[in-house]
């Protein structure tokens, strides 16, 4: 009753003020929402009233002779708007949780002042854990300005010389205006005898998170920031259920190894809760070898290069999981009781690839800087026309500009197909290793099969190959690489018309934000561009028990999909139920570029082949919205919206409609 009491209030309120809500904050002080942004799509007088959006900002910490611990938080809207953290004079509750923790002298890591036990009923197995407390008193003390005096006090033993830290995460919720619930977090590093902080804990920056995280939202998503997590999970707290801990540098690499951990290959678990890690797949190529990924060189976290210069026993065995560092089985025989001597062996980085030095020894070959490297160009195309053989001009070269002998590579294909308004069909392979050498790395290859009569308009050309190398040769540590080059693809026309490329949908860079290096098909096929979907398109299928259509804009989705699909998806030996997607699905703009997620699509796009799917063959764009719709009222909606004529979709779904592909996946 008193909520609905206050909503009436609310849009009693909200009557009065909207005429003149921009006069209240201001000109140009409205908060710039995107298309992807939910308030985007509100009517901008309860935008203006309203004000979405929640931002933290702890301002001061202290810890008094008697150990009560008090913060001074500023709360604000995205314009820097106090709010009423009671939704009483300004729209939406604020809720907010605290944490407070300090690094003892000479570790690197907190210890929480809030910690809680947990028993697990099963098994009687108690843990204790840091955590958070809302349980404390605010003071008003400004607009949107608060002091808050935490419910746990510091012990009398406390090392007023040490670096602390306070922390809020919390939200504000808007659903009673349909505005989603917003949420931050934020921390605030002090010591208590007023010195200057010298110590932190900053190993990997939540940027690096978000590449993937989009962005990172834990324990129900009011958690937003490394700098927040690595409070809790620290060698203090584990999990009750399994008895692992959660200390991040631990938890976080099982988590990103799991189903290539030693421990999980030879047929154990790896869990937290009722979490099971045993099957992720870290989407960066190829595996969680790829520390760069997280730990990136160009971190603005102050101590990026901390898995460097401080290699310990808990990180690198997290991974290594099969080392017993205490008898020395897995490591060399070499018994290490602490991580005083670990730098002597493993340096930053050594002489050679593939040593004990940590850079070394989680070189991937595919990216050794030996390689000799090799370079693709297209550089003409030549007697295209209907019913001809064209001949195409292309270079292969190495990463110094050398010429690389074709003739002799292991693999050196290309692709002809059009038009590119939609291509259909798989194009066959065509061995370019047979191709005539003009000198310099040059090379002409005529097309083994004409054109067909049909053929108009433009159509492109693909490359792809590369050549196996031996590294380090003749040393214990010799390593095969694939020796891969960059697809190219150019295109041509084959009638006069002026030539016209495939309309570009997503961008391999796009693809890379996760997966580092786009590796598909044995490493040979990288550009998700242009290269890709000269195969993976609307005439393009599987067949058999399993067979499905291959078309990106269904079969992507439906990968990233996954765990969320209605059914298996079943390609090759993997079933992409097992996927689990680290952003959120909603994001459309994560992969697409140009916004070419909007309908109408453009004309002469294809029904899309769909064998055992529900409707095959299926509009393109009903076939691109139930890669992830997945619901048989989903397929039927789009069978329904389809008549001889071609889809409807754009009348309810175009770029101006109410339910607008942005709109509808807005957050």
């Amino acid at each position: 009753m008193q909520r609905e009491h206050r909503r009436i209030g609310w849009v009693f309120l909200c009557a009065l003020a909207l005429a003149g809500a921009a006069h209240l904050i201001g000109s140009g002080s409205t908060p710039q929402f995107t298309v992807n942004d939910k308030a985007f799509y509100a009517d901008q007088n309860l935008v203006n009233f309203v004000r979405p959006g929640l931002i933290f900002k702890i301002t001061a910490a202290e810890i008094a002779a008697d150990g009560t611990i008090t913060a001074r938080v500023k709360v604000t809207d995205p314009r820097g708007l106090g709010l009423d953290r009671l939704g009483v004079v300004t729209p939406g509750v604020v809720a907010m949780t605290w944490a407070v923790a300090y690094i003892p002298q000479g570790q690197t890591q907190y210890v929480s002042y809030v910690t809680r036990v947990r028993v697990d009923a099963a098994s009687g197995r108690s843990a204790t854990q840091a955590t958070g407390e809302a349980t404390g008193t605010f003071t008003p003390v400004g607009d949107g300005e608060y002091s808050y005096r935490f419910t746990v006090k510091a012990p009398a033993s406390i090392d007023r010389k040490a670096t602390h830290v306070v922390a809020v995460y919390g939200n504000r919720n808007l659903s009673e205006f349909d505005l989603p619930i917003d949420r931050d977090d934020d921390f605030f590093l002090f010591v208590p005898d007023g010195s200057p902080v010298t110590v932190t804990r900053d190993v990997v920056s939540t940027a690096s998170c978000n590449r993937c995280h989009d962005p990172l939202a834990l324990h129900g998503g009011n958690r937003r920031s490394m700098e927040v997590c690595v409070i809790c999970h620290t060698p203090q707290t584990s999990d009750q259920v399994s008895g692992n801990t959660v200390d991040m540098k631990v938890m976080i690499h099982k988590i990103h190894a799991g189903k290539i951990l030693p421990s999980v290959v030879a047929g154990g678990k790896y869990f937290i809760g009722n979490a099971d890690y045993s099957e992720v797949g870290f989407p960066a190529y190829p595996d969680a070898r790829n520390c760069s990924v997280c730990h990136e060189p160009n971190s603005t976290a102050k101590q990026k290069d901390a898995h460097l210069t401080k290699p310990s026993r808990a990180a690198c065995g997290s991974c290594h999981d099969d080392v017993n560092f205490a008898t020395g089985v897995g490591h060399l025989d070499l018994p290490q009781l602490t991580d005083n001597q670990c730098a002597n062996c493993h340096t930053p980085q050594g002489e050679l690839e593939f040593d004990a030095s940590i850079m070394g020894a989680h070189t991937i070959a595919r990216f050794s800087q030996s390689l000799p490297g090799v370079v693709f160009d297209i550089l003409g195309v030549t007697g295209a026309a209907p019913n001809a053989r064209p001949t195409v001009t292309f270079s292969v070269k190495n990463k110094k500009g050398e010429p690389v002998d074709a003739s002799k590579m292991a693999q050196l294909r290309l692709y002809i197909i059009g038009p590119t308004t939609d291509y259909y069909g798989i194009p066959p392979a065509i061995d370019a290793r047979t191709a005539t050498a003009k000198g310099n790395g040059i090379y002409e290859m005529v097309a083994p099969t004409a054109l067909a009569a049909t053929a108009k308009g433009s159509y492109s050309v693909s490359i792809q190959g590369y050549n196996n190398v031996t590294l380090l040769e003749g040393t214990q540590r010799q390593q095969d690489a694939r020796d891969i080059g960059l697809n190219k693809t150019r295109y041509f026309s084959v009638d006069g018309t002026p030539v016209v490329a495939r309309r570009k949908i997503v961008d391999t860079a796009k693809c890379n934000v996760c997966h580092v290096s786009l590796q598909i098909h044995g490493g040979a096929r990288n550009d998700a561009t242009e290269f890709c979907s000269a195969c993976h398109n609307a005439g393009a299928a599987t067949t058999g028990a399993n067979g499905h259509g291959l078309a990106f804009s269904q079969f992507i989705h439906r990968i990233h999909r996954g765990e969320e699909l209605t059914y298996d998806f079943i390609f090759g030996n993997t079933n992409f139920r097992e996927v689990v997607y680290p952003g959120d699905l909603r994001n459309c703009d994560k992969c697409h570029v140009n916004g070419s997620q909007q309908l109408p699509l453009p004309a002469g796009v294809r029904d899309v082949l769909d064998p055992n799917g529900p409707l095959t063959p299926i509009g393109p764009t009903a076939a691109a919205c139930t890669g992830c719709h997945t619901s048989q009222q989903a397929v039927s909606h789009g069978l329904a919206m389809t008549s001889t004529l071609g889809e409807s979709c754009s009348v309810c779904h175009g770029p101006n409609a109410d339910t607008s592909v942005n709109r509808s996946h807005a957050r």
